[in-house]
């Protein structure tokens, strides 16, 4: 062993003297080079001894741990978003509400001792109840003798809007009194004291009407009771109660409905007396689809009372869509009886005479026809072309004895009546508005030669420019073309106010009742929030006209005055 180890040193000496002779031998480098060389071993990592567990696991031990978590479930809808969303505008400041003015005075004076005085007084705002009051006077004195008119009128109304239903109640008066100053150019000493006529008209009306609702199956309803009486300064009294009731169900583009009413009166004069009562039914089906509504049904009129009639009439009417909002065709086809009264013909006529005839009009047959639509923003039109066959039309006559008095005729049989009715309505913005109607009709009398009173032209127009927010002018134009008048030779009456049913031309004489031109034009300014002051001239051309014989109406005439608002 130490031999071994012997060799080996004296091996390892030998070799190390070998390499230093080397190394001291050296030649000198032909070429000079550094170079820097770092020798690295690689790791060698040493690992402790193991330290084993000298323990066997538990192999009985089969526990589950689990863990305990918490859950919370957010319900959201579950949303689509591969379409592109829309921009949502950001909300405006809310703007102030405007200050409501619900009560205003007016009053104004002029030429011919013209008198206005007007006053409404109302609740506020409210979503539920509404109410008012309206009282207006008008009088006026012309240029003849007791050429004198005056009107008043007070109207107190409610409305109480329910949940279910709406409910209107209204309490009308009205006061009209007159002079009879007619006056004949030819004779102008006929009438030297005209007498004095003043007409007295109290109204009761209260409404139901059930509230809208979108459900297709809903049922609607309304009810109307309307009562007057009516009377002038020559013991004429007129008392009418008017019962109206409607009901409709809807059955998806379908509706069935029924709409009756009962109107029962009398009127009494000093040698007159006439019963007038009529009830009418008129069931019906109405179809509505997209562009087309259609009804159809029938109208049952039955008279009784002085007369006993009783009539079925058609009741059709028709509208098409053609193009929306611009172009509509519309027709329709009925009958009814209009029964006539004293408180109508006043309305039309206040120059009206003692114990007058009453009897009731039957219209037959009515049939129209024609467009409606618009034609932009601010313009709305409606044309329409009619056709009538009357029964028993009322005309005005001028009494024999009374010449400034009008008597009421019928012409028996079946008048033809063909019309033409255009409308229109041009709003360029809101400071400019004009609406104009036309209407141009031909008579056909069935016993007599002419349809007294019955011009066969009509226009009136409208003109409203707002100037700025303070300053606004009106405009109004009413043409009437000419018409005809009767006047007795002999006393054509079988017995007081009883005319024949056929005329006898040869004691009649007709005159032309001249047509006219009347155009009336204001202006209203705004001083502040509360006061305004107007101004208003009417028959501003002074064009002399009358509307019925003898009675000529008041020329050129001007009137202002203030108001005031709270």
């Amino acid at each position: 062993m130490r031999l071994d180890k012997t060799l080996y040193s004296a091996l390892c000496l030998l070799v190390a003297g070998n390499f230093a002779a080397k190394a001291q031998d050296v030649k000198p480098p032909e070429k000079t080079v550094s170079e820097e060389i770092e020798v690295v071993r690689p790791y060698k990592p040493v690992l402790a001894e193991a330290v084993k567990l000298r323990r066997s696991p538990d192999l009985n031990n089969v526990a589950t741990y689990k863990a305990k978590f918490n859950y919370v479930i957010t319900d959201r809808k579950l949303e689509l978003n591969s379409d592109i969303q829309k921009l949502q505008a950001q909300r405006l400041a809310d703007e102030k509400a405007a200050q409501l003015v619900n009560n205003y005075v007016k009053g104004g004076i002029g030429s011919l001792s013209t008198i206005l005085a007007e006053a409404y007084v109302g609740t506020d705002k409210d979503q539920a109840l509404q109410a008012g009051a309206f009282f207006r006077h008008f009088s006026q004195e012309g240029k003849l003798n007791k050429q004198n008119d005056n009107e008043q009128q007070l109207s107190v109304f409610g409305r109480s809007i329910g949940e279910k239903v709406t409910l209107n109640g209204r309490i009308n008066y009205q006061r009209h009194g007159l002079f009879f100053y007619g006056i004949d150019g030819l004779n102008p000493t006929l009438n030297p004291d005209p007498a004095r006529q003043v007409f007295n008209f109290f109204e009761l009306e209260g409404e139901v009407i059930n509230k809208y609702t979108p459900d297709e199956n809903a049922l609607s309803y309304a009810a109307k009771v309307n009562a007057y009486t009516f009377s002038d300064k020559f013991d004429a009294r007129e008392q009418t109660v008017t019962l109206t009731g409607y009901m409709n169900k809807r059955i998806s583009s379908f509706n069935l409905g029924l709409a009756a009413a009962a109107e029962l009166g009398k009127t009494k004069d000093l040698n007159t007396s006439f019963s007038n009562n009529l009830l009418r039914l008129n069931p019906y089906i109405k179809l509505q689809a997209s562009g087309v509504k259609i009804t159809a049904g029938v109208n049952m009129v039955q008279e009784f009372g002085d007369k006993s009639k009783t009539r079925i009439f058609p009741a059709v009417t028709a509208d098409f869509t053609l193009i929306p909002e611009f172009l509509q065709v519309f027709g329709e086809v009925k009958g009814d009886v209009n029964r006539n009264t004293l408180k109508s013909f006043t309305d039309e006529n206040p120059f009206l005479n003692a114990n007058i005839n009453l009897q009731n009009t039957v219209e037959k047959i009515s049939i129209s026809a024609g467009i409606k639509g618009t034609g932009g923003p601010g313009f709305g039109y409606k044309a329409r072309f009619y056709s009538k066959k009357i029964t028993d039309m009322p005309l005005f006559v001028n009494n024999f004895e009374n010449f400034n008095k009008f008597d009421v005729i019928y012409d028996f049989g079946n008048m033809k009546l063909l019309g033409l009715e255009g409308e229109l309505s041009v709003q360029v913005s809101d400071a400019l508005k004009w609406t104009g109607k036309l209407n141009i009709e031909d008579y056909k009398p069935a016993v007599e030669k002419e349809s007294f009173f019955k011009p066969q032209l009509r226009v009136t127009s409208n003109l409203m420019y707002a100037y700025n927010n303070k300053l606004t002018f009106n405009a109004s134009l009413a043409v009437q073309g000419d018409s005809k008048a009767k006047i007795y030779s002999v006393n054509p009456q079988i017995q007081p106010h009883v005319y024949l049913p056929t005329p006898d031309y040869s004691q009649e004489t007709y005159v032309n009742v001249k047509g006219f031109a009347d155009l009336g034009v204001g202006a209203d300014y705004k001083i502040n929030n509360k006061f305004g002051a107007f101004i208003k001239a009417n028959n501003l051309l002074n064009t002399k006209y009358s509307r019925f014989l003898y009675y000529p109406n008041n020329g050129f005439n001007i009137f202002g005055g203030v108001s005031y608002s709270f």
